[in-house]
């Protein structure tokens, strides 16, 4: 018994040494100890199904020991003079702050949690669950930012639609057709493809007349490892038009039982490939970063980025006809709904019925897309809202440098990719202060 007191006693007094030393020396001792001391905590990495979130929560004794080493490195921010670092560390500071305090909401959350736990976690959404609609914006915090509120993202969806809807009446009407007759060619056998062969030769040829049109725009575009293209064997994944496994470096497009739409091409390969998520990846990989940076990962970053490039496909011809941008515009207005329709799900305690008949409003003719995608927002809640949320926030920096600029002088494109993606994934409310100032 003493033996085990004496053990008790000397793990107290560690935790009581690190956890409430309140100064450093300097920014890198500081990061030394913060990043040692975040990984002894073992805090588990934000997992898709909220399930496995809530059942990860650790014990209150460990949540306890949380709280009481982000109190204590929060409060030794406070001893750093920011105007004296480097702009690398002060983007770090700015990290390790945004972190702490979100660290903090979510220990808050579980002390609560963990006084009304119950024996089992509803498998039927947050509705069903003890603090879901706590719990709910919480999870928009770590998917999308801890800027957000539900309120706000469900408003930006409604924008979404509306922004999306015109885009897509703007190429009907230069179709010069009338709507019935438009309806009937987009969906007329012209646009689709009925074998793999010249599904994968479409996007072979696509990669090779793209790249040339990217040099010089995108840091390191021609000289970062090459990405493959294959047809997608795993029906797990079939709810998707394509995917990247970043193991493999390579894309995987579905084709499966069903005819392809040819104008799913372009929009597609520019998402998951290069300028998107493969070449964001590589890029980062090349980056030397520092081990604050290196501790988090940020998924909303990527998303945005890979659906931010796709907003792209006019500046750089890479949409070769406007059905080529449509194609992007019928995966988008789906994206634009989803963000509504989540917050609805999640926070608004809508039903499956009422979520559907949001969709059908906005949607024609795709209702089993729309079941599929309620079943998703349901276990998933909070990630479908990364894409749109993502684009929006590096569009809304290239808007800023656009009105800055004289007519006359072309858009900095190189530059302005450059600042997005040197620093690998941030929360956007941290780049959006750090490196864009505003």
């Amino acid at each position: 018994m003493k033996v085990r007191c004496y053990i008790f006693l000397i793990l107290f007094l560690w935790n009581t040494s690190v956890f409430a030393q309140k100064t450093f020396s300097d920014w890198n001792t500081f990061e030394t100890a913060f990043v040692k001391d975040f990984k002894r905590l073992h805090i588990a990495d934000l997992q898709i199904y909220y399930v496995d979130n809530l059942e990860l929560i650790q014990s209150k004794r460990n949540v306890a020991k949380q709280e009481k080493m982000f109190l204590a490195y929060q409060q030794a921010l406070q001893s750093f003079d920011r105007a004296k670092l480097t702009k690398a560390q002060q983007l770090d500071y700015a990290l390790v702050s945004y972190e702490i305090n979100l660290h903090l909401e979510r220990i808050q959350l579980e002390k609560k949690w963990l006084a009304i736990k119950p024996k089992r976690i509803s498998t039927e959404g947050l509705q069903q669950v003890p603090m879901g609609k706590e719990w709910y914006a919480y999870f928009l915090k770590k998917w999308v930012d801890a800027s957000v509120t539900p309120d706000e993202i469900f408003q930006f969806g409604l924008k979404e639609i509306d922004r999306a809807k015109k885009a897509m009446q703007a190429i009907e009407k230069a179709s010069g057709l009338d709507s019935l007759e438009y309806q009937t060619y987009i969906k007329s056998e012209d646009f689709f493809y009925t074998d793999v062969e010249t599904i994968q030769q479409s996007f072979e040829n696509y990669k090779k007349e793209l790249l040339p049109k990217l040099i010089g725009a995108f840091p390191k575009v021609s000289e970062l490892p090459d990405v493959y293209i294959e047809q997608g064997k795993n029906k797990t994944y079939a709810q998707v038009p394509a995917y990247y496994a970043e193991i493999r470096s390579t894309f995987y497009y579905n084709y499966f039982d069903k005819p392809f739409n040819k104008r799913q091409i372009a929009w597609i390969y520019l998402h998951e490939a290069i300028p998107g998520h493969h070449y964001q990846i590589k890029y980062e990989e090349t980056l030397e970063k520092s081990a604050i940076r290196n501790l988090f990962s940020y998924n909303g970053y990527r998303e945005g980025w890979a659906a931010y490039v796709e907003e792209l496909g006019n500046d750089f011809n890479a949409y070769k006809t406007k059905y080529d941008e449509l194609g992007k515009w019928e995966w988008d207005i789906i994206r634009s709904v989803r963000v509504a329709m989540d917050v609805g799900l999640n926070y608004y305690d809508w039903s499956d019925e009422k979520a559907l008949e949001f969709w059908q409003k906005h949607i024609q003719g795709q209702d089993a897309i729309a079941r599929r995608e309620i079943a998703r927002m349901t276990r998933w809640p909070a990630q479908v809202i990364t894409y749109k949320y993502g684009a929006h926030k590096i569009l809304q920096w290239k808007a800023n440098i656009d009105a800055i600029l004289s007519q006359e002088k072309p858009f900095p494109w190189l530059a302005f990719h450059t600042k997005v993606l040197m620093n690998g994934a941030l929360p956007f409310s941290v780049m959006d202060k750090e490196i864009f100032g505003n």
